[in-house]
């Protein structure tokens, strides 16, 4: 790419998606010149607003900024601040209300699974995402717009080194919760309420061995078709939610108590 898009929104969802949710992060707007679409011009005057800049450059531009993504004549430029490093977790762990919940993603290759994943993880209740720093998509245009917002309010915790990190996590009382077609112990069988880390790997491959060893322990999803395995995302998203419903019944019971 000609330059870093890490922290460019591209396209109207995902300008949308952060002028709704994280004003204050947005640094400028960027349109088409040529531009005449009212969606556009909404979003716009959304940002006027909020007293964002806005400025107008050809669509030309445009295209080279967006290297080859659709932009739909408005990108922005996006300073994040939740991506931490390492030396975050303690801090970020101590100040979540209650258990932790936590999704780690072991090198998910795919945009798209990527955001698709942070969609979900967001909608959970999820505290906080690990992510390694290297083997891993990282956020691109693609995984932010899948992400639809996700991806500028989640905490995300890029690991140097995710064996380190896992231990951390062990270390603060966090259990850590794998998943595997080969676990002896199905899902819905487990307790998952508490303190609890789920950890994913990558398409395909799953997760790496020594990752694999440092779980506390594994489950598998039970199938009941012919297919043999879930997309990464959708797998993501049936075991965050049934720990969100054992939680939550778990919250309920102490409640009552």
């Amino acid at each position: 790419m000609a330059e870093s898009q890490a922290n460019l929104l591209i396209g109207i969802h995902s300008v949308d998606s952060a002028l709704s949710n994280s004003p204050g992060q947005v640094n400028v707007i960027v349109v088409a010149e040529e531009c005449h679409n009212p969606r556009v011009k909404k979003l716009v005057q959304k940002a006027c607003e909020a007293g964002i800049q806005v400025v107008t450059q050809p669509r030309a531009l445009l295209e080279r900024r967006s290297d080859g993504h659709r932009h739909q004549d408005i990108i922005a430029e996006f300073a994040g601040d939740n991506t931490w490093a390492e030396k975050d977790l303690g801090r970020l762990l101590d100040a979540i209300d209650g258990p932790p919940l936590v999704l780690v993603l072991d090198g998910v290759q795919d945009p798209r699974n990527l955001g698709a994943c942070l969609r979900t993880a967001e909608a959970a209740g999820v505290h906080l995402v690990i992510l390694p720093k290297d083997r891993s998509v990282g956020l691109t245009p693609v995984s932010r717009r899948s992400a639809s917002g996700a991806a500028e309010v989640l905490p995300l915790l890029f690991a140097t080194n995710l064996a380190r990190v896992l231990r951390q996590l062990k270390e603060k009382g966090v259990w850590l919760l794998g998943t595997s077609e080969r676990a002896d112990q199905m899902l819905y069988e487990a307790d998952l309420t508490g303190p609890m880390a789920l950890v994913i790997g990558s398409e395909g491959k799953g997760m790496r061995r020594l990752t694999s060893e440092l779980c506390d322990f594994q489950v598998q999803i039970p199938m009941h078709g012919l297919v043999s395995s879930l997309n990464v995302s959708v797998a993501t998203g049936v075991c965050l939610f049934e720990m969100v419903r054992q939680r939550t019944i778990a919250g309920g019971r102490h409640a009552a108590d």
